[in-house]
């Protein structure tokens, strides 16, 4: 059985709240604050404020009966102000700290890079930020497009400098005897432009899963949910992020933006194709514009068997 529950934490300044921000906009133009303006800030506040914890209980094909694994996913941080400075930052972290799992990935795009940055975040302070993450069988990293394209070398170095292990089309072989199971990691499958819609990839989902050893369960993490469709049955979970859930939705609305050639297919949740298991972050952080609507700042915690 799934079961999915969404409960909320506090924000840095309570005081600040949806509702409030929905009033200001009505008293200073009326009801058409509401749609306009009024959205606006709403979107503006739920993005810098607002951090949902969202359950995922499962237990996929291929997952042991009653071996239990708890898994916290940080994807998509975009550290930068306006809604993702420095003190956002650690809130996120003793957040995931706080869910005490077993295992914490990380799962790409760690610093922002739109234009309305009001907070540069050096890749020193998000990285010591996250080395404080901590759990029983460790904490992994991938990286993500925006990691690629604007500054993967300092990147790899902040995670090396607080000793956060990379991985990059590689396997780890994770647990106690009996409970035993492989976390593999993809590199970023749109790392390269090479022209108008057109990207190179430096995933090897083959040449990954060819380094599994053993039948002990595996996990697959990519930062795009895009290689869904190539991932073979041998895979219990895939677990993404990326598309930040669309960023902007309205209710009842597909999500009109999300960074995917399969559309809104892959854009957000617990994804089922073929018996096979996809779960998708909406993430905490902004692209694009430091907004988000209906898509709330989250982080992930996966419980299997």
């Amino acid at each position: 059985m799934i079961v999915s529950e969404r409960l909320t934490f506090a924000g840095p300044e309570p005081g600040l709240t949806r509702r409030r921000v929905l009033r200001a906009g009505l008293g200073l133009a009326g009801a058409g604050a509401l749609v306009l303006p009024g959205t606006g800030a709403y979107a503006a506040l739920e993005a810098a404020h607002d951090l949902v914890i969202t359950d995922y209980r499962l237990t996929p094909p291929g997952w042991r009966k009653g071996q239990r694994l708890t898994i916290t996913v940080i994807a998509d941080i975009h550290a930068g102000g306006p809604n993702m400075g420095l003190a956002r930052v650690q809130q996120v972290v003793d957040a995931g700290n706080a869910l005490g799992s077993d295992l914490v990935v990380l799962m790409g795009d760690y610093f922002a890079t739109h234009r309305f940055i009001t907070e540069h975040v050096p890749n020193a302070a998000w990285a010591a930020e996250l080395a404080r993450l901590k759990a029983p069988l460790g904490v992994y990293a991938i990286l993500g497009n925006h990691d690629w394209w604007y500054d993967v070398k300092g990147v790899r170095k902040a995670l090396a400098a607080e000793r956060i292990p990379l991985m990059e089309n590689d396997v780890v072989h994770l647990g106690a005897p009996g409970q035993r199971f492989w976390l593999a990691g993809l590199g970023d499958q749109i790392a390269h432009f090479i022209g108008p819609s057109r990207f190179r990839g430096e995933d090897d989902l083959p040449g990954t899963l060819a380094q599994i050893q053993t039948s002990d369960p595996v996990i697959l993490l990519a930062h795009e949910p895009d290689i869904f469709v190539d991932v073979p049955e041998r895979v219990s979970l895939t677990v993404a992020g990326h598309t930040h859930g669309g960023q902007v939705r309205v209710p009842f609305v597909p999500p009109v933006w999300t960074p995917s050639a399969f559309g809104a297919r892959f854009a957000y949740g617990h994804i089922v194709e073929a018996g096979r298991h996809l779960i998708v972050s909406g993430g905490l952080g902004c692209s694009k514009v430091p907004l988000r609507l209906g898509v709330p700042p989250e982080i992930v915690r996966i419980t299997l068997g």
